[in-house]
């Protein structure tokens, strides 16, 4: 099978975020395996404003030059990983930001999820699922969900996520369901010319 490159989509900003944490940890899982290159991409280092343009670039060329530098790094990827909390029941803000400024470097690329907080971000999961089949995504059934005591264990106690070995069966199943859908689509992509 084909080597695939997969863009792991840190999905917070703020100064106290957990999320590097979950990013590193499945980065470190990801680079073990040779069937796939992996590289963080951190929201930080593309401080986009609030969606403010004519239209998508789906329709029209977006004029912010972050956003311009956004859907670059975006379209070099076969597939994505989102690490997301939950903000109030969804996504956070930034990271629907993030997926609104890009279009067509989206479709037709799978999409996977590593989820932490109280309930592991599955309501947060779940929206941006659907966000992901607007964008004309394959959303993975399988994800990581990071939640109640290990999230605390980890976030306030010091504890390193490695110690959560059984998470490591799901990111297995995860990577492998990506890996198979990234190669699939990249034929595909490549074949509809």
């Amino acid at each position: 099978m084909a080597k695939v490159k997969i863009g792991i989509i840190i999905g917070t900003t703020r100064a106290t975020r957990f999320g590097d944490k979950p990013a590193r940890w499945i980065k470190d899982i990801a680079s073990q395996r040779d069937d796939l290159t992996v590289e963080v991409l951190d929201l930080r280092d593309y401080p986009m404003p609030f969606f403010d343009e004519v239209a998508s670039n789906a329709w029209v060329p977006s004029q912010n030059e972050v956003a311009q530098r956004w859907q670059k790094k975006v379209a070099e990827f076969d597939g994505y990983i989102f690490v997301t909390a939950e903000y109030n029941r969804s996504m956070p803000a930034v990271l629907k930001n993030a997926l609104d400024y890009a279009y067509p470097e989206w479709n037709r690329k799978p999409a996977a999820y590593v989820g932490y907080g109280s309930v592991g971000a599955a309501r947060s999961i779940e929206h941006l699922r659907l966000s992901c089949v607007e964008l004309q995504m394959a959303p993975m059934r399988h994800g990581v969900h990071i939640q109640g005591a290990d999230f605390m264990a980890v976030w306030q106690q010091g504890k390193d996520i490695k110690e959560l070995s059984y998470l490591e069966q799901n990111s297995k199943t995860m990577l492998d369901e990506l890996h198979w859908w990234a190669s699939a689509l990249m034929v595909a992509r490549r074949s509809a010319g």
